[in-house]
């Protein structure tokens, strides 16, 4: 194991760290900040000490046990657990078969996803899986770095190259994105955490882009790069928008079907939560194809985009932060909803 000097003491089975582990389901007040063991360096792996991370919904369906899913889907997790799937922070020590990263090297990632349970993102070391993980952006701090992972994958799994050939658990067909150049693409849930990236990737792709958020957050998807805004607290987008090439819905769930009319005949709907949705039968007839896939960790597809992240072509909007030990507030900012970007823990 390759590590850094003045560490014969590293042996990480019996070093212990801090974590926000769960050892029953609930809200936000069965998160637990408490002292946990370090992880064991295995082959293939890099030891990573966390800087920050980044807080995505799947953090919180774990949390309170997947109520959303039907009860034969929920997966069986051992507690305790350590939540969280997205980090930013500095390499500790890595694995002897492992090349291509050094001690020292600032890197992000998204760990271990879709494993459910095994992420462990919440605390001070993670170990992390040589092949999902890439060097940070060099232009942006380590929050801004936790805030893109899962977010940034999934607009850009959705919307341009999916990266991986996992199938979807939620819809037997496999995801196919579509040109964007000269297409006019809806983003429903546009100031959120996938939204927000979806806006930015469709501009840089060439999309005439319409953002739908609420209006306190027209300025800032203008400034990412939207063409046109509609305030869904003023007027349903399904309403008013039409001739559409696209529509990614990063809200998703049984109201999705509604943007069906929006869209031109040869048109896509792209649910980024699928389940729920039941218009599978109108949409054959309006000739419009639906389609949906599950994000899954890809470091090489994090080392492109931090090019792009480097660079500010595409920005991590950061709604808020919390240092790791306040969890539970973060996930009580969380359950408030109308996160505008991303909520990241900080990590001393």
């Amino acid at each position: 194991m390759k590590e850094l000097e003045n560490t014969s003491d590293h042996n990480a089975s019996k070093r212990m760290m801090k974590a926000v582990r769960l050892h029953e389901y609930g809200g936000p007040e069965v998160l637990r900040y408490e002292d946990a063991p370090v992880p064991e360096l295995k082959p293939g792996k890099v030891l990573v000490r966390v800087h920050a991370v980044g807080l995505n919904p799947p953090d919180w369906y774990l949390r309170d046990g997947y109520k959303s899913l039907p009860p034969e889907w929920r997966p069986q997790v051992p507690f305790p657990i350590i939540l969280g799937t997205d980090i930013s922070g500095i390499v500790e020590a890595v694995a002897d078969d492992v090349e291509g990263f050094s001690i020292g090297d600032e890197v992000y990632s998204m760990v271990r996803f879709f494993s459910v349970g095994e992420s462990s993102a919440y605390a001070e070391y993670v170990s992390v899986p040589a092949s999902e993980l890439a060097l940070k952006p060099a232009g942006i701090d380590h929050i801004h770095a936790a805030g893109a992972p899962m977010s940034l994958l999934t607009a850009w799994q959705y919307l341009v190259e999916v990266g991986h050939d996992a199938p979807n658990p939620l819809k037997p067909n496999k995801h196919q994105p579509v040109p964007l150049e000269g297409k006019r693409v809806l983003i429903n849930g546009a100031a959120g955490g996938v939204g927000h990236f979806s806006v930015q990737i469709a501009k840089l792709k060439g999309a005439h882009v319409i953002a739908v958020a609420s209006g306190k957050n027209e300025a800032l998807l203008r400034e990412l790069g939207a063409d046109e805004f509609i305030d869904y607290t003023q007027t349903p987008p399904e309403d008013v928008a039409q001739d559409l090439d696209l529509v990614l819905d990063a809200l998703g769930g049984p109201t999705t079907g509604r943007f069906l009319r929006t869209l031109k005949r040869g048109g896509a709907l792209f649910p980024v939560f699928p389940l729920g949705f039941e218009g599978a039968d109108e949409a054959k007839k309006l000739g419009i194809t639906v389609s949906a896939t599950q994000v899954r960790s890809n470091g090489a597809q994090l080392a492109e985009l931090a090019h792009l992240l480097d660079s500010g072509k595409i920005r991590v909007v950061v709604d808020s932060t919390y240092a790791l030990a306040n969890a539970r507030q973060a996930h009580e900012r969380a359950e408030k909803g109308h996160i505008q970007g991303k909520i990241v823990l900080t990590v001393a």
